[in-house]
C-alpha cells in the first residue's frame, strides 16, 4: 500500500490530528484497563471457573488476529477517521452488551466484536500519529501517544477501584469517555491520512520464525498482560485483598509501565545486541512471579514489586519491536510487524487459558507458576540464539 502523507517540507507538527489519535488510543487502554477486571469480576460473582474466565478472556485474541487484516480495507473504503470513529461506536456498544448479556455464551460474541474494533482502534491510529508526525518530531509524538496509552491501562484499574463492578456505573463511564474521545476524531476527519493500494503483497508468516526473539517477546508480553489483567483480581481475592486492593495493585503495573519505557527504551539504543536486555527482562519476569508470594501479606511490598515487574515487561513489546526494526527494513519489516501483531495475538489467546488452568490445578499459586512459564520458555529461546551466535 502507499500513504497520502502531508507535503514534502512541512514540519510543522499537526496537533489536531495528533489530538484525534492520542484521544482514540487513550480509550483503547481505558478500556482494556477498566474492562479486563471488570468483566472477569462479573463472571466470577456469576459462578463461573477462572478456566472459564480464562477461555471467555482468550477470545479476544482470536478476535486480535482476525481484526488486524481488516484494518488496512476499512480504512481504504470509508476513510481512518470514519472507521475509527465506527469502531470507537461498535465497541462501545459491545461493552454494554455485557450489561445486558444474561447468558454466558452472549459473552463471546460481544468479546469478539469488542476486540476486533480496538485492533482496529489501534492499528489506525498508531498509523494516523506516524503519518502525522514530521521525522524530526516523530519521537517525541510517539513518545506522548505511548505515554497516554499506558495511563489508560493505569486509569483503569483506578477507575474499577472507585466504581466498584456491580450496577451500571462502570459501563456509563466508559460511554462517556468514549463519547468524549470521538470529539477530536471527527474534528480532524478532514486530515486523516488516505491509504491507496498499490498491489503488493507479501507472506508475513515467514517473519515469525526469521526474528524469533523479537516475535516471542510480543508473544510472552500478550500473554502475561492479557491472562496477568484479567486473572490478577480474581488471584488478588483468593489470596485475601480486597477488590479494590487488588485493582490498585493492578494501577500499579500500569504505573511502572508509563514511568519505565523511556530510561529502558534510553538504555536499549546503546545496547549493541537487543537480545541481551530482552533476556534481562524476561529474567526479571521470571523473578517477580517467583517473589509473589513471599510479597503478598504486604500490600505496598507487592505494590512496589509489580511497580518494577510492571515497567520491566512491558518494554519486551518495545524492546522485541525496536530489535524487528533492527533486522529489518522496508516493505520487510511491514510485513514483520503484521507477523508481531501477529504473535500478540496468539499470546493473547495463550495467556488466559494457561492461567486460567494453572489457578484451578494449583489453586492461587498456580497464578504466578503459569506466568513463569512464559518466561522461562523465553529464557531458554534467547538463550540458545546467544550461544549459537557465540559459538558461530
Amino acid at each position: 500500500m502507499t500513504v497520502d502523507t502531508q507535503p514534502k517540507g512541512d514540519e510543522r507538527v499537526h496537533w489536531l490530528p495528533m489530538v484525534a489519535a492520542i484521544s482514540s488510543i487513550s480509550v483503547v487502554g481505558i478500556a482494556i484497563g477498566l474492562g479486563m477486571p471488570l468483566l472477569s469480576v462479573i463472571l466470577e460473582t456469576r459462578g463461573h471457573s477462572a478456566s472459564m474466565i480464562g477461555l471467555n478472556t482468550a477470545v479476544a485474541g482470536l478476535a486480535s488476529i482476525a481484526g488486524a487484516p481488516l484494518a488496512t480495507p476499512l480504512a481504504m473504503r470509508f476513510g481512518v477517521a470514519w472507521t475509527m470513529i465506527g469502531m470507537i461506536a461498535a465497541g462501545a456498544l459491545a461493552f454494554v452488551g455485557f450489561h445486558f448479556a444474561p447468558d454466558f455464551w452472549m459473552w463471546f460474541p460481544l468479546r469478539i466484536v469488542l476486540h476486533i474494533a480496538l485492533t482496529v482502534l489501534f492499528i489506525l491510529s498508531e498509523f494516523w500519529i506516524s503519518t502525522s508526525a514530521p521525522p524530526h518530531r516523530r519521537g517525541l509524538v510517539l513518545g506522548i501517544y505511548a505515554t497516554v496509552l499506558s495511563l489508560g491501562f493505569a486509569a483503569g484499574p483506578w477507575l474499577f477501584a472507585h466504581l466498584g463492578s456491580s450496577g451500571f456505573r462502570p459501563f456509563g463511564v466508559i460511554i462517556v469517555l468514549v463519547t468524549l474521545a470521538s470529539i477530536p476524531v471527527l474534528a480532524a476527519r478532514n486530515e486523516s491520512p488516505s491509504i491507496v493500494a498499490d498491489g503488493e503483497t507479501s507472506n508475513f508468516l515467514r517473519y515469525i520464525w526469521l526474528v524469533p526473539s523479537a516475535t516471542a517477546a510480543v508473544l510472552v508480553f500478550g500473554a502475561v498482560e492479557t491472562g496477568g489483567f484479567a486473572l490478577f483480581p480474581i488471584y488478588g481475592n483468593r489470596i485475601g485483598y480486597s477488590e479494590a486492593d487488588a485493582a490498585l495493585l493492578l494501577t500499579m503495573i500500569g504505573l511502572g509501565n508509563v514511568l519505565l519505557q523511556i530510561p529502558i527504551g534510553m538504555i536499549s539504543d546503546r545496547v549493541s545486541d537487543r537480545r541481551y536486555l530482552l533476556l534481562a527482562c524476561a529474567t526479571v519476569g521470571l523473578a517477580g512471579t517467583v517473589f509473589m508470594p513471599f510479597f503478598a501479606q504486604n500490600w505496598h511490598l507487592m505494590a512496589a514489586l509489580l511497580f518494577v515487574w510492571g515497567g520491566v515487561v512491558a518494554a519486551m513489546y518495545t524492546i522485541g519491536l525496536a530489535h524487528l526494526g533492527s533486522q529489518l527494513s522496508g516493505h520487510e519489516l511491514a510485513s514483520a510487524n503484521a507477523a508481531f501483531v501477529l504473535c500478540y495475538g496468539v499470546g493473547m489467546v495463550l495467556g488466559p487459558q494457561a492461567i486460567g488452568i494453572g489457578m484451578d490445578a494449583f489453586g492461587p499459586s498456580g497464578f504466578g507458576w503459569s506466568l513463569g512459564l512464559f518466561f522461562g520458555a523465553y529464557m531458554a529461546l534467547v538463550g540458545v540464539r546467544l550461544v549459537r551466535k557465540i559459538l558461530l
